[in-house]
């Protein structure tokens, strides 16, 4: 028995660690149950695999590999690229990969796929790999090396890191979802308010936050600078895992006595629909306050908000109504199963007549790879995860980060716009939300 108060994430890392009680600040090595790679990050740390000479990885069980960045392959060199995580997969009998066609963007993917439970430990060369926290798991980013050194130990190491904790409070009203909570949240903070710490949310609010919601704020933890971001398990977690098919979880709540470096108490009935503008997710300001400013393009989708939920969220303003002449507007469902759930809905007729593209499963625009990509002077309005100089393109483009609600909006309207803008009143949240 411990008897130094733990977060949630020191209990996890503590048990994978084989320790009974870690501190902040302290070096430990921890057991992994998945380490992830996709097909920008995989091929280095699979050649510095090479390198290391071991032959075999310690556990291909424990391997995910994902092509979703510059898939469909965009060119020669990506093709190649994608050519060597498959060839890896193969002869390593990897079976957890996914070609073209058959997978989507990695953090999303992998929940659905029941790959991950509460209390697991995980690793990925993808910053974004905090998303797996909306389950109860200790999920962070890592670079290509030590992928390759994880791959052949099965192991890696951490700082232990200390922690903020995000009290949400109060209901949220209207179209405001989990996007605009996240948003809120790193403009209040800053892009460095959690370097190297770990975001834990608890509070009543939690509750009623559906897991789409809860994936799209854990994935954001990194924009912030922090390690992770991880919450509660509660009856929705339970529900999603059984769902899902995942394996039976080990849950690790908080001490009550537990050390935070802070306490951010978030009343989700203040906040509003909310935008980062150029050229950070912490320049947040109300969606109302720069409403009409011209874009030339809209992106719905990315490992953010890809979910069904965010799909139904935008179809529900677009219908019957198109997209401005002056505007793109792509969609990307995040997995084959949500582009076919949609499919089902009737949501990709929505979107296509009002004059969008309907893209695969893809991370293209995001990172400024493909299906997307801004050229001098344009502006997007986007529901990816960044929006540094030159992310989605041009080093002289802008990309504003929105929802969903606002990102449908924005496209109808040729501006940034609200949903008020468009239509009368928003569907019930359980609607939208529901599994």
């Amino acid at each position: 028995m411990h008897d130094r108060p733990m977060t949630m994430s020191q209990k996890i890392l503590a048990q994978k660690a084989g320790l009974e009680q870690v501190e902040a600040g302290q070096l430990i090595e921890a057991e992994l149950d998945l380490m992830l790679g996709n097909d920008i990050t995989a091929a280095p740390a699979i050649v510095e695999f090479g390198r290391i000479g071991c032959g075999r990885v310690h556990d291909p069980g424990r391997i995910a590999l994902v092509s979703d960045h510059f898939t469909p392959n965009k060119d020669i060199k990506a093709a190649e690229q994608a050519g060597i995580m498959r060839r890896f997969a193969r002869d390593q009998r990897i079976s957890h990969y996914w070609e073209t066609g058959r997978g989507g963007i990695e953090h999303a993917l992998l929940p659905e796929q029941g790959l991950i439970t509460a209390g697991d430990c995980i690793i990925g060369a993808d910053s974004h790999t905090c998303t797996y926290g909306a389950l109860g798991a200790f999920a962070t980013g890592v670079g290509s090396t030590d992928l390759a050194c994880a791959m052949a130990t099965g192991r890696t190491w951490f700082k232990v890191p200390s922690a903020l904790k995000i009290e949400l409070v109060g209901r949220l009203s209207g179209w405001v979802s989990g996007k605009d909570i996240v948003l809120h949240l790193i403009g209040k903070i800053g892009v460095d308010g959690a370097r190297y710490r770990s975001l834990e949310f608890i509070g009543e609010g939690v509750g009623q936050l559906a897991m789409d919601e809860r994936f799209t704020i854990a994935n954001m933890g990194i924009e912030a600078g922090a390690k992770n971001a991880i919450f509660p398990v509660d009856e929705r977690t339970r529900e999603y895992l059984t769902l899902v098919g995942a394996r039976t979880p080990q849950i690790f709540d908080a001490d009550p006595d537990a050390a935070y470096d802070a306490v951010i108490t978030l009343n989700l009935s203040q906040i509003p629909l909310t935008v980062a503008m150029p050229h950070l997710p912490s320049n947040t300001r109300e969606a109302a306050q720069v409403c009409g400013m011209p874009i030339d393009q809209v992106v719905i989708g990315s490992c953010t908000n890809g979910h069904i939920s965010d799909l139904r969220v935008a179809a529900a303003i677009m219908k019957e109504k198109k997209v401005a002449e002056s505007v793109r507007c792509i969609v990307i469902p995040g997995t084959q199963r949500i582009y076919r759930q949609a499919l089902r809905e009737g949501l990709l007729d929505i979107f296509i007549e009002a004059g969008a593209v309907v893209s695969p499963p893809t991370c293209g625009p995001c990172l400024g790879g493909h299906m997307g990509v801004l050229g001098r002077g344009e502006r997007a309005v986007s529901t990816t995860n960044r929006n540094f100089v030159g992310r989605m393109g041009h080093v002289e483009s802008e990309v504003i980060l929105a929802g969903p609600a606002v990102a449908a909006a924005s496209a109808i309207a040729g501006a940034v716009a609200t949903p008020e803008h468009i239509v009368s009143e928003s569907p019930e949240r359980e609607e939208l939300f529901r599994p």
